[in-house]
């Protein structure tokens, strides 16, 4: 799952309008609005502003060199 499907479906699981989302996480509705669209460039900080609403948080993601 990707983390626009993600966050659009916590969403709706707490019964919240994209404008309601918004408005408690502290960002723009444009923003909402991009993140479940999937827009490829986000800022991270936004995106862990309203995960944390869920009391989740994204992070970064060590890779292994092949």
């Amino acid at each position: 799952m990707s983390i626009s499907e993600h966050i659009k479906s916590k969403r709706k699981t707490y019964g919240l309008t994209q404008t309601e989302l918004a408005e408690r996480s502290g960002v723009g509705l444009r923003f909402v609005r991009e993140m479940e669209q999937g827009k490829s460039t986000l800022r991270m900080d936004k995106v862990n502003q309203v995960l944390a609403l869920f009391g989740e948080e994204l992070g970064a993601v060590k890779s292994e060199v092949l």
